[in-house]
């Protein structure tokens, strides 16, 4: 508990990825630093803790990446083709993806200071590895990496919010858990700390700077029924169920602009029986992310999206929404044993809703739901319309395609022929919601009349403009250490002179 007279210089509301970051950049400028958790210990971290890890950054080659991953064998550079991403090849992505809606001065933002950060959090004590098992398929004795995503937290979400705690203390930071921000003070110069509430008790922390870094509202049933519409209060919530809105709602009340994609998030295939919110014992593993390689059908028996139509990054965070779409909010993904090898860990779970047969009928009439003739024809179509003279190749996009279907399939389009057969059946899980506040270049929230507002930052998931429609993989995390860095870096320095 924090005593009401206590004052620091930077108070940051979370304690998620973008909220360690804000206050470990708050104290390297010698603010004095608290970090107000709403839930207890065992729930701490916010969406981090929830994540694989994988995190997006602009890198020139196998050299930037050693400087990163120390730990990095020759063997494992000389089995590996870890290929480039540029800031232009960053840029193009952010632009293309969200169909050239992103702020580009957030984007651009996030791309140039998106190593340099990446570089900034591994002298904090985070560690990297590269993804071999989730972005990399070996062929022909290779591993090549594809779509732009090569890193993730050592140990995932769970280790990188480890990394995290070891830094507040190694810096002097304090961290509360259990204490809900619940307004925020202002006066005529700004804002000036936040009152809170804490097993009942409601008392005021006194700050010169603020930083908001306590999620999007998707964890808030009214809130994602209003802003993304009707059918939302059924999906499911991948990470914290303490992620409602709360920073949000604290800066529109003293004026803060709203920006951003409100009716838009980020929502993926996730298992269909998960709980309501996520669960840290299965962490990222209810996600299903192999579709590429196989069908996905509705109930009604058919096809709804183009699994292939870019790579699994560039796509998983808009098929949510398609999915929530469907009858019952329901789909199946259909492998055959030709790729079984190529599925992720995730559909290796015990916490699964699958079905398995040595044949398709047999298939069909096993996914519960759904019309097993209209299903099978769908398959049988689908499978003649497979061109067979393109040579299927997981790790580039490898034309190999369908002729001919209502929807066709762009790339990696395999007969789903050889036995025996697996469905899964997924839902829509939402991971967070792209609309949020209004920052201008150091972090600092502005009003509706696009003025700073004096004393209060944001960074992370609240953030609006950077995301419409959709997301490339691994762009959150790297959001949300990148503007945390800056807001910290900006309310510290306000704080100390």
């Amino acid at each position: 508990m924090v005593e009401k007279t206590e004052n620091y210089d930077v108070v940051v509301v979370g304690a998620g990825n973008a909220a360690a970051c804000a206050a470990l950049a708050a104290a390297d400028q010698g603010a004095k630093v608290l970090v107000l958790e709403r839930a207890q210990e065992a729930e701490a971290g916010g969406n981090t803790r929830f994540t694989a890890g994988a995190i997006r950054f602009a890198y020139n080659g196998v050299e930037d990446l050693k400087n990163l991953m120390p730990d990095l064998t020759q063997s494992e550079i000389e089995m590996t083709d870890f290929g480039a991403y540029s800031e232009d090849d960053f840029y193009d992505d952010m632009g293309r993806i969200t169909n050239y809606r992103t702020d580009p001065e957030l984007a651009n933002t996030l791309v140039s200071e998106s190593y340099k950060t990446v570089s900034w959090m591994q002298t904090k004590g985070v560690r990297f590895a590269p993804i071999w098992g989730r972005q990399a398929f070996k062929v022909d004795g290779k591993f090549k990496f594809w779509g732009g995503l090569t890193v993730e937290a050592w140990g995932g979400g769970e280790g990188l919010h480890e990394a995290f705690l070891s830094a507040f203390r190694s810096n002097n930071i304090d961290l509360v858990y259990g204490t809900a921000a619940k307004k925020l003070l202002v006066d005529d110069t700004g804002v000036r700390g936040v009152q809170v509430k804490c097993e009942g008790t409601v008392s005021e922390i006194f700050a010169d700077s603020v930083v908001l870094a306590s999620g999007g509202f998707q964890a808030n049933t009214e809130w994602r029924t209003r802003y993304l519409g009707p059918g939302w209060d059924l999906a499911k919530v991948r990470g914290s169920r303490f992620n409602t809105g709360d920073g949000i709602q604290m800066a529109l009340e003293i004026g803060a602009m709203p920006y951003g994609n409100w009716s838009g998030a980020h929502a993926v295939g996730w298992e269909y029986n998960a709980p309501e919110f996520g669960d840290l014992a299965v962490g990222d593993g209810f996600q299903k992310h192999s579709y590429p390689f196989g069908l996905i059908i509705n109930n009604d028996g058919q096809r709804f999206v183009d699994e292939g139509a870019d790579f699994r990054n560039y796509t998983y965070a808009k098929y949510g929404r398609e999915i929530l779409a469907q009858p019952s909010h329901s789909a199946w993904q259909i492998f055959d044993a030709k790729v079984d090898h190529l599925l992720r860990d995730e559909y290796r779970i015990q916490q699964v809703t699958k079905v398995q047969a040595d044949s398709l009928e047999e298939l069909c009439a096993r996914m519960e739901g759904v019309d097993a003739q209209k299903a099978f024809e769908t398959i049988t179509q689908f499978n003649s319309a497979v061109s067979d003279e393109i040579t299927f190749n997981p790790n580039i996009k490898d034309g190999r395609n369908t002729k001919g279907l209502a929807i066709d399939k762009s790339n990696w389009a395999n007969k789903i022929d050889t036995g025996p057969f697996q469905a899964y059946n997924v839902t829509c899980g939402l991971t967070f919601t792209f609309g949020g506040l209004r920052i201008n270049e150091t972090g600092q929230v502005l009003d509706t009349d696009l003025t700073p507002i004096s004393g209060l930052f944001a960074a992370g998931e609240l953030v609006g403009g950077l995301f419409y429609g959709n997301y490339p993989g691994g762009t959150g995390l790297m959001a949300g250490a990148v503007f945390g860095r800056l807001a910290g870096t900006n309310a510290g320095a306000k704080a100390t002179g």
